[in-house]
């Protein structure tokens, strides 16, 4: 999209300057991973003294602007060494782009593109920096993607589809942007609302979609890709993204202002993956067995794999002594061979959560040699532990400099939660601590996730005390809620801009005969940037025999999406 080649120009102060003598050449980088190059026919005129710039009180030189091209597209009239500099910004560029640049104190802003000495605006002739904008739908939304067909048509007042003869929703300011690169919309194509009103006039009117610039997303908008890219992605490809805008920059200063190669910085995202229910027993393991340990993730793996955290929720200890699988095993006391700690480790596990029924049905040595196992591998825990207050320890993590922690407890208590203050096993819900220690971590700056081993149901709808219990954590300051007990799938929800999601359903476990809805399941990719929730992506999962799941087809997730949508009253 942008050109690579990167060509000295000095703008119209070379026809003032082209009688002066040459120095030595300065080195500029403007940002740019593009090195600063000459060719033959676009020589470098440079000053050779200050007095050729009429003041002895500047000695700074101007710096010249990197560009791709020899084509100025401004007219600009030659500067005198007395006229004062200043810049011009595009105007519907300043919203976005003055509060991250670094402006020269001596470099006034001006209207006046045609005095400004240095101008920024939207074009790829003089690129420095992209600016990412993303299309967006409300969450609940069954459509993933479009192709750039799609989104041009939809310029030209010609949508189809889903979206057909619906307008994209976008600020003042985008438009503007958009209509610079693009060229104007058809007439009725575009509805222009305020920024801050877009959300909910996308959820009140749909189908409805819109495009926001990058650093507006928030989970409550689905993140819609163009042509299978999404800025969401950690593979995102910049280059071949009909929403990457360039933003170029030309003419002269003393000193250049500082302006990011994007709004999206991938250094600032992380992507967790959250999962629900591991049990590595009865017929899961004994396929384990047959068909080898790691088989459960044959599909599933390079999702978990290209998260940068990957959650865990196993339920079951592994101990030295357990038997060899019994598919039909008809007890609920279970336990997991050690050799099955290779499948978490083959989907590259990072965190797991110890909140769940089954924890201690071994009994204490094999929860400490399970410990044990984590703790050689440096698998952070939570939930649950050697006692109680290990247990109730959240797990802090730092990635990119997003913080967050995870917390958790069983809602069921009793003999399913044993730890106490000289025995291992799953914590109980105490609200008071759980209240307390969110705020308190919310107040550090860190982003916390509560998980619940709640009482299970198999119904599509939350029930009453699970959204009791995920409101009081998003209350106390809880940015995502996740259930981690259910066995089919269940109900979203959005509290103070906090999601909840009550089910994810099985990860790895054997209920392939219990209904169609234990068939299905959910791997929630939250995505966190500079420190804010900005986006959670849904994959959906359906079991194909009692160990491994596939992602689902396109008829399956349409149809478990629309019974969970309209689960969470959508």
């Amino acid at each position: 999209m942008l050109k690579r080649v990167i060509l000295w120009n000095w703008v119209a102060v070379i026809v003032f300057l082209s009688a002066c003598q040459t120095a030595p050449s300065q080195t500029l980088n403007l940002f740019s991973p593009y090195p600063a190059t000459r060719t033959p026919f676009q020589p470098v005129t440079e000053v050779n003294t200050l007095e050729e710039w009429g003041s002895q009180d500047s000695p700074t030189m101007p710096t010249p602007v990197v560009q791709t091209s020899t084509i100025t597209p401004l007219s600009l009239t030659p500067i005198s060494p007395n006229t004062p500099f200043s810049l011009y910004i595009q105007a519907d560029l300043q919203a976005s782009i003055l509060p991250v640049m670094q402006l020269p104190a001596d470099l006034p802003l001006t209207t006046d593109p045609a005095t400004a000495s240095l101008s920024i605006f939207v074009g790829e002739d003089y690129p420095v920096s992209q600016w990412i904008y993303a299309l967006v739908a409300p969450f609940p939304t069954l459509v993933d993607g479009v192709s750039e067909q799609d989104l041009r048509a939809a310029w030209k007042g010609k949508s189809s589809g889903v979206f057909s003869g619906v307008p994209l929703l976008m600020s003042k300011s985008t438009l503007g942007i958009l209509s610079s690169y693009w060229g104007q919309p058809e007439e009725g194509a575009v509805s222009v609302h305020a920024s801050e009103k877009l959300l909910s006039i996308a959820w009140e009117q749909k189908p409805s979609w819109a495009i926001i610039p990058f650093e507006q997303l928030n989970p409550q908008w689905k993140v819609l890709s163009i042509r299978g890219n999404s800025p969401i992605h950690k593979d995102f490809d910049i280059d071949n993204y009909e929403l990457a805008i360039p933003i170029s920059m030309t003419g002269v200063a003393p000193e250049l202002p500082k302006i990011p190669s994007s709004n999206r910085n991938p250094e600032k995202m992380t992507v967790l993956a959250m999962t629900g229910v591991t049990a590595l027993v009865r017929a899961t393991a004994f396929t384990m067995e047959q068909k080898g340990v790691t088989y459960p993730a044959n599909d599933i793996g390079p999702t978990l794999l290209a998260a940068d955290i990957t959650h865990i929720s196993n339920e079951v200890p592994f101990a030295e002594n357990c038997p060899y699988p019994n598919p039909v095993q008809e007890d609920m006391r279970f336990c997991s061979r050690t050799k099955y700690i290779e499948l978490l480790e083959s989907i590259d596990t990072d965190i797991v959560e110890l909140t769940g029924d089954h924890f201690a049905d071994w009994g204490a040595d094999a929860m400490y040699y399970t410990l044990d196992l984590y703790d050689q591998r440096s698998w952070p825990y939570y939930g649950g532990g050697a006692n109680i207050k290990e247990g109730r320890k959240p797990v802090m993590i730092e990635h990119h400099g997003n913080k967050l922690a995870f917390i958790g407890c069983n809602a069921k208590g009793g003999g399913y939660a044993t730890a106490s203050e000289t025995s291992p096993g799953a914590v109980y819900c105490d609200w008071n601590w759980l209240e307390q220690t969110i705020a308190g971590l919310r107040a550090e700056g860190y982003l916390p996730i509560a998980t619940f081993q709640h009482f299970e149901y198999y119904t599509y709808a939350a029930q009453p005390d699970q959204i009791r219990d995920s409101e009081r954590m998003i209350k106390a300051g809880a940015v995502i809620v996740s259930g981690s007990q259910a066995h089919q799938p269940q109900a979203f929800q959005f509290s103070q801009g906090s999601l909840t999601h009550h089910g994810l359903g099985n990860l790895f476990f054997d209920q392939l005969d219990v209904s169609e809805a234990t068939r299905q399941g959910f791997i929630d990719l939250h995505v966190f940037y500079d420190g804010r929730h900005i986006s959670t992506e849904l994959v959906t999962i359906y079991f194909i025999d009692y160990a491994r799941a596939r992602l689902m087809n396109p008829q399956e997730r349409t149809n478990l999406l629309q019974k969970v949508f309209s689960a969470s009253g959508w």
